[in-house]
């Protein structure tokens, strides 16, 4: 019988099988930010422990740094400072304000070439998942496993069982891979994923830029599983060609002649396999307190009394929560805020994306709008590009790199009872400040959102 794709990476990464179905693996690519890695760090070291493999760790700030236009590198925190301290005495690769690698983890780690397909990377984060748009396997761990992975490069994993997605035709100009995302889990459940690896595939999946497949990983975590990935091909080694840490020259093309090899076989069996139409997803938006909560721009917000057993509680504390009525349209929705940022969407095309509808526009009275590049490298090529003139001539504000509102975890926030759409992937109660109210979107829907004032089909502008 065949193999998948993940399976093929977990096994050529075991050391030893243990008892009781367990696996001890090797990881390749330890990953750290300032609100997990310097506690790892600051132990290892208290306990006599050094980093096993210092040059294969790599660390940046992201969750606590502002993001405040003009910024130094002496950006103040006490997890920044720290991050910087630690890091130094660890001796590994650290990427502070101003450098090209400082950014949100999950994208300074795939535009740099750290995470290649094929590889196993960790890092004290959900969305790590990311890297599987590369092909890599990539997922989160907590604090405890990311000291065992720095002083062994080694983790005691339980093989996750197998699933497949396979997105038919092809999305509409005006849908993204977050809407592919928000659409899957909507119709999967937010628990569909639980205990799964999942692989993307079908056309409409290998017709999406590298960018929009780590969007689509991004959110593979949003669906209950543990990691997402998408076969490598041709477009992943275009992507990975140049990249700082990636191979070089001879190298390069060696490695590339084994990324395109990892594929699922032909005859592989997984253990549950969905197929959704990419040609019905549309435009979407959340009106709830979680990413399962989702609808088309031209539906009604859902009626609890119509809802299965046991569902109709969460969804009226949902609609209390949002300050929504259930049997209206979720278009017309007033905002306050606007968020184009985060690990799931704020890369070059995001950026360009939401640049494109905003042209020759400006924001609304009363709304603030913020983009946040997702990196030093992706904020310098907007800049290039003339984008951020385009962000600011239409009355956005241009921040600096990092993860800002999406978890608030830097005081950047939504303020108590004000409305929010959102380019991030979690629209948890508190998820953007206490009270805030988040309504997850794509960065052209959030874009639109900001110049109509409301909720509003990017379709229509």
């Amino acid at each position: 019988m065949g193999r998948t794709l993940f399976e093929k990476i977990w096994d050529a990464h075991v050391i030893r099988a243990l008892p009781g179905g367990w696996d001890l693996i090797h990881i390749d690519r330890p990953l750290l930010h300032d609100l997990v890695g310097p506690d790892a760090l600051a132990q290892l070291r208290t306990r006599g422990l050094k980093v096993h493999n210092p040059e294969l760790v790599f660390a940046t700030i992201d969750h606590t740094v502002t993001t405040r236009p003009g910024r130094t590198n002496e950006a103040p925190g006490p997890h920044v400072e720290k991050a910087r301290s630690e890091a130094a005495a660890a001796a590994i690769a650290f990427f502070d304000v101003g450098r090209q690698g400082q950014g949100i983890v999950h994208v300074t780690a795939p535009e740099l070439g750290i995470v290649l397909p094929g590889t196993t990377a960790v890092c004290g984060d959900s969305h790590t998942c990311t890297n599987g748009g590369l092909g890599a396997l990539a997922f989160g761990v907590g604090s405890s496993e990311i000291l065992h992975v720095l002083a062994t490069q080694t983790l005691r994993q339980r093989r996750p069982r197998q699933m497949r997605i396979v997105c038919t035709g092809q999305l509409d100009a005006a849908v993204s891979a977050k809407e592919l995302a928000l659409h899957i889990i909507r119709q999967l459940s937010a628990r569909a994923g639980i205990g799964y690896a999942v692989e993307f595939a079908g056309p409409a999946v290998t017709a999406l830029d590298i960018e929009g497949r780590l969007t689509l990983c991004n959110m593979s975590v949003e669906l209950g599983a543990r990691c997402g990935m998408v076969a490598p091909d041709e477009k992943t080694v275009r992507y990975l060609q140049g990249g700082a840490y990636a191979p070089k020259d001879d190298a390069f093309d060696l490695a590339a002649s084994h990324w395109l090899s990892l594929q699922s076989d032909e005859d592989v069996v997984f253990d549950a396999e969905f197929t959704v139409r990419a040609d019905e997803v549309a435009p979407m938006v959340t009106w709830g307190t979680n990413p399962e909560q989702a609808i088309r721009i031209d539906e009604r917000i859902p009626d609890p009394s119509a809802q299965g057993p046991g569902a109709e509680l969460g969804i009226q504390d949902a609609l209390d929560y949002m300050g929504l009525e259930a049997n209206t349209p979720i278009e017309g929705t007033a905002i306050d805020w606007v968020f184009i940022g985060s690990c799931a969407n704020a890369r070059l095309t995001d950026l360009r994306s939401a640049a494109a509808v905003v042209q020759g526009r400006h924001v609304a009275d009363g709304v603030t709008a913020w983009v946040v590049p997702g990196s030093e490298k992706v904020k310098q090529a907007a800049e290039q590009e003339g984008l951020r003139q385009v962000f600011e001539s239409a009355g956005f504000v241009w921040r600096e790199p990092g993860c800002s509102m999406c978890v608030a975890a830097n005081g950047e926030r939504v303020p108590p009872g004000q409305r929010s759409i959102s380019t991030s992937n979690r629209n948890f109660v508190g998820r953007q400040g206490p009270g805030a109210r988040t309504h997850l979107a794509s960065p052209a829907m959030a874009a639109a959102a900001a110049i109509a004032g409301h909720i509003t089909d990017v379709r229509n502008l």
